[in-house]
């Protein structure tokens, strides 16, 4: 249920906050310049007064490196116009840097950084108390200073960086009250946003090292196939092309820039044995999920006797639901330079997993994670792709082949069609209303493929399918949800928000359809079908007042009650509690939609809990990204297969969202002083059911499949 994010993230280390304590690092002078402070790895305060803060998760957008930096920064009570960002890499001095995934950063880091922070300001105050020969709680630290009231002294921080550099950190310094914050909580302007916006900034792909090669990488079009023969002549006579050679991934072209390694696999002909897969099709796929629905699933949540009850049900509702594979289609396709030596191997890579990454370089190197190092770059976009380790390893694979260092380039239709893909699923759902039209019972069986099982971790193969089904929020005496497991040939990983970006389109689609058969107000219905009190769900306790107050608060900015819509126009609503990451989320969307099928989300209103907040601007922000990457998957987006084979190879193919088609977005955060909770994902699960519904209430025609427009309309 709402565990297997959450294992997933503790297993490959991501909830690891080695860094939480004070990491000391000997000999620092070999490392910071001299007679400055880092009573961490995380953080170093240079004599000038300037301050540095390396963040240990990877920014793919969602402006981690700045909120990581104001966790600290708020209780060192540092100048915020001193600090600047940087990002870790796998250096020891870091610790694990884990994963950036999950909606988790915010949530699993925040109350470590803090300590970070207050760690180095209670040295520093004991610092300036020696100085002065005063007491050190005579004195006062702010934003960048230590003041000393009694007498008017001040001293700044960089003025007692050798002092304090001699003490040791407190294991447990006292933490700030929120009402005293003068950072947190307050919208602030990313510290790497600049850089992005003018250029300045260094992604992956700008990397360029001295007797760099470029690599561009042949693979079978169909999945699991291999080579079975291929001839180089043509490639080798494009002018900057200077090796062809097999890969573990397929052939391997290097030129000494791009566009020859381009070029050059244009040229190269290539024989495949193509495998079993080649058979495939989207077809052949839903058939296969459809007798897989014939047979038994595993019970994942059982309450009551639904079965028994769903005959006794004065009405009953019946429906079946479906999700296609998406691909990531991040902006920046899949990247890595790495430069392999005999006793060393650095890599630049926009990983979202370095720590995941480290033992298969070992293994594919024979060096050991101390001679390997992993430089975190900025990334074009993730949604859990980046946390695949795949082209890392073509360039380290690369680079060890020829001897020099390697840029491992994917094209775009590389990166569409050989992506780990969200799983696709089928659903069939029947619920029974009672005579005063109350849920009486709630069967949920649905089928697709594993990621669990399909990536061998070591959980249950369900474990990374039931988010947003097996946690139904609502309070129906007799509940039985059922999964079956359906593998295909199709890599699958994990896809922003993962199960929940298809299992709430799915339930609160059809909790609207038990509300139109009830005859009641889709607000009012989930209102009064929510528990009395928290209760658990799996290892989560789900709060129904939580849930109550971001529903009405979307349903009152919204005017759900009170505002009068256009002719051919409905508005629908949704929620999700995202239990994984601590945030509940309610949407209402406002549609147009015509006879021919098509449909404009002209306004989209959200309301937010995700406990404190600590950077205002950005929950919005990834509000409104989520809420775009939703859209688009939920208008437009599938990836379908003929012949083994991904059809899409463009986003001409596999269309998103542009500008024009972008709805009004208007976000609304429920002031809470609860634990951080994570915002990355939240944002997307209710907003392809809250479409649906409208345009069920526009129309009066429900839409059970995503993408909800019809093919000849799937024009961004």
């Amino acid at each position: 249920m709402s565990t297997t994010r959450r294992d997933f993230l503790k297993t490959t280390g991501a909830l690891t906050l080695a860094f939480a304590l004070p990491v000391r690092v000997r000999g620092a002078a070999a490392q910071a310049p001299v007679a400055s402070f880092q009573p961490s790895g995380m953080l170093r305060i240079d004599p000038d007064g300037s301050i540095t803060i390396w963040a240990t998760r990877t920014e793919i957008g969602q402006g981690v490196r700045t909120s990581m930096a104001m966790a600290i920064a708020e209780e060192l009570e540092a100048d915020w116009s001193r600090v600047k960002v940087l990002q870790a890499s796998t250096a020891p001095r870091f610790g694990d840097l884990g994963v950036t995934g999950g909606s988790q950063t915010t949530r699993s880091t925040t109350l470590a950084l803090r300590k970070v922070g207050a760690q180095a300001r209670e040295m520093l105050l004991q610092a300036a108390a020696d100085t002065w020969g005063v007491a050190k709680s005579e004195c006062l630290a702010r934003s960048g200073r230590i003041q000393h009231p009694p007498t008017k002294r001040s001293l700044a921080y960089g003025d007692l960086v050798a002092r304090a550099a001699k003490l040791t950190a407190p294991a447990e310094p006292p933490l700030k009250a929120p009402r005293d914050f003068r950072i947190l909580g307050k919208d602030t302007l990313r510290l790497d946003g600049p850089d992005i916006v003018t250029g300045r900034a260094q992604f992956a792909t700008d990397i360029h090292l001295p007797g760099m090669l470029v690599a561009s990488i042949e693979r079978c079009p169909v999945f699991g196939g291999k080579v079975k023969s291929f001839d180089a002549a043509a490639a080798l006579k494009v002018p900057g092309v200077k090796k062809v050679l097999q890969v573990s991934s397929g052939v391997a072209v290097f030129g000494e820039d791009t566009w020859a390694a381009f070029a050059g696999r244009e040229a190269l002909k290539v024989q495949w044995d193509e495998g079993p897969a080649a058979k495939v099709d989207s077809a052949a796929l839903r058939r296969q999920f459809e007798e897989r629905l014939k047979t038994p699933g595993k019970v994942v949540r059982q309450e009551g006797d639904a079965a028994q009850a769903l005959p006794k049900a004065a009405k009953r509702i019946k429906a079946t639901y479906d999700a296609p594979f998406l691909a990531h289609a991040t902006m920046e396709p899949m990247v890595a330079v790495a430069d392999v030596k005999p006793d060393r191997c650095m890599i630049w890579a926009p990983t979202q997993a370095p720590g995941m990454t480290l033992p298969f370089v070992e293994k594919l190197t024979g060096l050991k994670a101390d001679q390997i190092e992993i430089q975190v770059t900025l990334a074009g976009g993730g949604f859990g792709r980046r946390a695949m380790a795949d082209f890392i390893l073509d360039a380290v694979e690369c680079s060890k082949a020829v001897g020099a260092p390697v840029k491992a380039q994917w094209t775009r239709p590389d990166d569409f069609q050989h992506d780990g893909y969200r799983p696709a699923t089928l659903h069939e759902l029947e619920a029974g209303l009672d005579g005063q039209g109350h849920p009486l019972a709630w069967r949920h069986r649905f089928v697709g493929p594993s990621i669990a099982a399909a990536n061998h971790f070591p959980w249950p193969a369900e474990a990374t399918e039931l988010a947003g089904a097996a946690d139904l929020a609502y309070a129906i005496p007799n509940l039985h949800v059922e999964w079956g497991q359906s593998d295909t040939p199709v890599p699958i990983w994990f896809w922003r928000a993962v199960p929940a970006s298809f299992n709430p389109f799915v339930t609160e689609s059809f909790l609207d359809e038990l509300a139109h058969a009830a005859g009641k107000d889709p607000l009012d219905f989930r209102l009064e079908n929510l528990p009395k009190g928290p209760r658990k769900l799996g290892r989560d306790t789900f709060d129904p007042a939580r849930y109550r107050a971001v529903l009405e608060l979307a349903a009152t900015k919204a005017g759900w009650r009170t505002r009068k819509l256009p002719k051919g126009w409905g508005r629908g609503i949704a929620a999700h509690a995202y239990l994984d990451c601590g945030t509940y989320v309610a949407q209402v969307a406002e549609v147009e939609a015509k006879a021919d099928g098509s449909i404009r989300v002209h306004r989209v209103v959200c309301a937010v809990d995700c406990g404190m907040v600590l950077n205002p601007g950005n929950v919005k922000a990834q509000m409104e990204g989520g809420i775009a990457f939703g859209l688009s998957a939920a208008l437009y987006d599938e990836i379908t297969l003929k012949d083994g084979r991904v059809t899409a190879d463009s986003f001409s193919a596999h269309p998103i969202l542009l500008l024009p088609s972008m709805p009004k977005v208007e976000v609304h955060i429920v002031p809470s002083d609860l634990p951080p909770g994570g915002v990355g994902e939240p944002g997307l699960p209710p907003l392809a059911p809250a479409v649906a519904n409208a345009v069920f209430a526009a129309t009066g025609k429900r839409l059970r499949s995503l993408p909800l427009l019809p093919p000849a309309l799937r024009k961004a």
